[in-house]
């Protein structure tokens, strides 16, 4: 929209940017249906697990640890992959603990996720009161998604991992939808429950990972848009959400940009708007 200039130079940045929005947009509804369905509940998303709390701990930890210049100037590809490795190693000990342990309870695994998650920004926190203020100023530019710095490298790598688990959630579209029939049904319909439930969570924790490493936290993004694929599909079939959760998300974002740009001209952060929205 009003694009002036040399559209050589303006098209690519505006390629990563829309890019950026698209990746966000699968990876968050997609892990967000999936979670909502083995966890049987609609009001879920797979930050309640503490990933946003774990992303904005990290940053907080290495300001405090070694200064705001070393969060600026440390290398993209490796602070990627560092964000990504301890988020989805936050979630692999989860997974093993439930599956492993005695109790079996994915209720009382998702208690421990809000209790680990409001204990690391109970510990952000604290660490933020200790600094200098013009170090928690670089901080708050980091608690809220941007898809104005995204590395293209970086959102070529998330977009081919984001790829393949879209992929493998299309090819296990039917067995979601009998997955969403509760426990007893599914294992009396010949479903591998413990099976399937730890491989959606797995490709849930990854799909979060990527998204929250790449661009940044959008905790309530997914509470908007798969109720209105919900509202929106006849039927709850998943070959029809799995798709419309994805394109909701695409919408919401790039329009929420356009109104970023055109009616509060930058004035707020593109994550307020689409949390206002979504409340």
């Amino acid at each position: 929209v009003d694009l002036r200039g040399n559209l050589g130079y303006i098209l690519p940045l505006r390629a990563v940017k829309v890019g950026a929005m698209l990746l966000v947009a699968v990876a968050v509804g997609l892990s967000t249906l999936m979670f909502q369905i083995v966890t049987a509940n609609r009001i879920l998303t797979p930050s309640i697990m503490g990933y946003d709390a774990l992303y904005l701990f990290i940053q907080t930890a290495v300001v405090f640890a070694l200064g705001g210049s070393a969060l600026a100037t440390a290398p993209a590809a490796g602070k990627f992959a560092v964000e990504v490795l301890l988020m989805v190693l936050l979630s692999g000990l989860l997974y093993r603990w439930l599956f492993t342990g005695g109790t079996q309870s994915l209720h009382l695994m998702l208690l421990v996720g809000i209790v680990l998650g409001t204990l690391l920004r109970g510990a952000s926190s604290l660490l933020q009161r200790l600094m200098d203020p013009s170090e928690v100023i670089i901080l708050q530019d980091l608690f809220f998604a941007s898809f104005n710095q995204v590395d293209p490298v970086l959102l070529g790598v998330s977009a081919a991992v984001v790829g393949v688990i879209a992929a493998a959630a299309w090819r296990l579209r039917h067995t979601l939808d009998v997955l969403a029939l509760g426990r007893e049904t599914a294992v009396n319909l010949g479903v591998d429950h413990r099976r399937i439930v730890t491989w959606v969570l797995v490709m849930c924790s990854v799909l979060v990972a990527v998204s929250t490493a790449l661009v940044g936290p959008v905790t309530f993004f997914g509470l908007l848009v798969v109720p209105l694929g919900y509202q929106l599909c006849r039927g709850y079939s998943r070959r029809w959400l799995l798709p419309a959760v994805c394109l909701l998300g695409a919408v919401a974002l790039i329009g929420g940009q356009l109104v970023l740009e055109k009616v509060f001209g930058f004035d707020t952060a593109l994550s307020i708007l689409i949390e206002f929205a979504g409340g």
